[in-house]
């Protein structure tokens, strides 16, 4: 027997179930609306965002939804007439809630018309997009203070490129460094900033190149500004991707570190100054000290040689003394020139119209030169005085002269120029400020290396043949211009020619120098004591003073020498070296004077008034000679004296 079921139900179906879906939908507002604006239906998302139920909603005009502003400009009339005529209306805006607050919304406004084409309303979807427009507009302000900062930056050109280089914005940096407003660069290509060599190397699209491999690129070098004034740049570009790697372009900084180049390249000129000061200073030090000995041993040669040739007769041994006198004067020369270079020459420096002095030398410079080479002289109007010794200047100025014809075998051009300069601090070597005489060499000879342009000042150093020079001339003319409180340039690139400059400190014009004066003769003293603590040196001396009469004492050192003068009271003459090893030869001077108010004190140094300051010995109270010293130089020191 069948269980009798109960029948089942019967399925009812919404007749409109695209109705129930629009009603259920939450994150979009949809309600129609009559023809008039009138809402007609509501669902839950209009809702939420709008906060009025069905019931409070319904049959009233949607305007309500819109700001007091909107209203007053008809805007949602407008939107209506928009959808009616165009077929859609599509805005965004601010709404008001039923509570007041706004919301920023995205509407679209379809029209609804029936078979006929007649408009029967309006659908309305509204949504609430508050949240995507305050992303947007905070991502609007950070670019914007991006940009602000960007353009503010005043030290820095910031700037972009597109991937093939072409400029796409410019900031106040950029402007204020390369002279373009954004307008005469915005589109053109970046490498209109860089020099003509390097846009001929290719050097602005193999910046983009490693910018695209390396992810960077970074180096110096010189950039054109819109004058043609060329500045030193620092440069880094880095490209710019999207997310998904693709090359959007890159970001360009540019820094002009024209100053900083110039600042380091001043430092290095300063620090290759005071190492080649140092060396040459330690070079010098040495090379005065070898002089110094040299110059006793050539004082025991030209006295010996000198009192010989008044005992022999013979003349074939008198010729060959003559030649020996001539080879130890050549000798003494030689001593000159390098005590000159260790600025340990003596000089005799006066106030000088260097105008003056060099066309009264002008014959001697012009015959130095032969007819392959075109000379000219060319001296400034006005030139200032200097207080230089103008024997030795002279000297210089003919060593150079020759040096730049030397350098000209084949004939050139050599000019000689004298000129009033005004320097600054550290301008021309470690020269303080001020007014200067600038006297150049130039000439179109064959030029120095680098390295050996480096050297020419050290003594003995020569780019001639072997025997051709001694490599002393541009040593001496070193050495003038230092104890002249100048400084000596030598300019010079390989193959295109040298200029050497002497810098001499200028005199105000009424500034006075003292010149020296002959003191007045004096009679023949007839007892000497001479002193010296080199026994060659020392006999030598005293063959010298019995040649010329003198009844002569000696001692070896000063505290032997005062035994003697205490011993003899009467003594005339005291000669002594000044530098002795005990007691000196000041010391002892002024230990003789107390004992002998009315001796005369004779000096006699190998090293010259300057040496012997260094050393903090005032030399200045007595008469002094230069060793290796001759008869008649001591004659004439006698008779100087009274």
């Amino acid at each position: 027997m069948k269980e009798n079921l109960p029948s089942p139900s019967p399925v009812v179906r919404d007749p409109n179930p695209f109705r129930d879906f629009v009603q259920g939908v939450t994150d979009y507002a949809i309600f129609a609306l009559s023809p008039e604006g009138t809402v007609a239906s509501w669902n839950a998302g209009a809702q939420r965002f709008k906060g009025y139920t069905a019931d409070e909603i319904i049959g009233k005009h949607f305007s309500r939804f819109y700001t007091e502003e909107d209203r007053a400009a008809g805007v949602p009339e407008r939107a209506l007439r928009t959808a009616r005529t165009e077929g859609r209306f599509e805005a965004e805006g601010w709404r008001v809630r039923q509570d007041g607050t706004r919301f920023w919304a995205h509407v679209v406004i379809d029209p609804i018309r029936d078979s006929s084409g007649t408009l029967v309303g309006y659908a309305k979807i509204t949504r609430d997009v508050t949240e995507r427009k305050r992303t947007q507009e905070a991502l609007h302000a950070s670019e914007e203070r991006f940009r602000i900062l960007v353009q503010s930056v005043t030290d820095y050109a910031i700037y972009m490129l597109s991937p093939q280089g072409t400029i796409i914005n410019w900031n106040t940096g950029a402007a204020r460094i390369k002279g373009y407003s954004s307008d005469e660069v915005i589109g053109s290509h970046f490498s209109r900033f860089y020099t003509e060599e390097d846009r001929a190397s290719g050097l602005p699209q193999r910046g983009l190149e490693i910018a695209v491999r390396e992810g960077r690129f970074e180096n110096e070098g010189w950039r054109v500004r819109k004058d043609g004034t060329r500045f030193w740049a620092h440069v880094v570009i880095d490209t710019v991707r999207d997310s998904m790697g693709n090359l959007l372009g890159f970001a360009k900084i540019t820094r002009d570190i024209t100053e900083r180049r110039e600042a380091a390249d001043a430092l290095r000129r300063t620090q290759e100054a005071l190492f080649q000061s140092q060396k040459l200073e330690a070079i010098g030090k040495l090379t005065g000290g070898v002089a110094h000995d040299f110059n006793n041993l050539l004082g025991v040669i030209v006295t010996g040689l000198e009192l010989l040739s008044r005992q022999v007769r013979d003349p074939a041994a008198r010729k060959i003394l003559d030649s020996m006198e001539r080879a130890a004067g050549r000798g003494a020369m030689l001593t000159g020139q390098l005590l000159a270079f260790a600025r340990q020459q003596p000089l005799r420096k006066e106030r000088h119209s260097l105008a003056d002095v060099i066309g009264d030398f002008e014959a001697v410079l012009r015959r130095a030169c032969d007819d392959s080479i075109r000379f000219s002289i060319r001296v400034a109007p006005g030139l200032r005085p200097v207080l230089i010794d103008a024997v030795q200047f002279e000297a210089s100025l003919l060593n150079l002269v020759t040096n730049a014809r030397d350098a000209m075998p084949e004939g050139g051009t050599l000019a000689v120029s004298a000129e009033n300069v005004t320097l600054a601090a550290n301008q021309v070597g470690s020269l303080p400020a001020g007014a200067y005489v600038r006297v150049s060499v130039t000439d179109t000879g064959s030029g120095l290396p680098r390295d050996v342009a480096a050297r020419a000042l050290e003594p003995f150093f020569t780019t001639k043949k072997s025997g051709s020079g001694t490599g002393l001339g541009l040593s001496q003319v070193y050495g003038l211009v230092q104890q002249s409180d100048g400084e000596l340039v030598i300019d010079s690139e390989y193959g295109k020619g040298t200029t050497v400059a002497m810098y001499l400190p200028a005199l105000p014009a009424s500034d006075t120098a003292n010149t020296a004066s002959d003191a007045p003769s004096r009679e023949r003293v007839e007892k000497v004591l001479v002193v010296d603590d080199q026994p060659d040196v020392l006999n030598m001396a005293m063959e010298l003073f019995r040649t010329l009469g003198y009844e002569v004492l000696s001692a070896s050192d000063g505290t032997h020498a005062l035994e003697v003068l205490q011993r003899n009271p009467d003594i005339d003459i005291l000669f002594t070296d000044v530098l002795m090893t005990g007691m000196s030869g000041i010391a002892l001077a002024k230990k003789a004077q107390a004992l002998n108010s009315g001796i005369q004190i004779l000096m006699a140094s190998g090293f010259p008034v300057p040496a012997l300051e260094a050393e903090n010995i005032d030399i200045t109270a007595y008469p002094l000679i230069r060793k290796p010293y001759r008869l008649a130089e001591v004659a004439k020191a006698l008779r100087s004296r009274n």
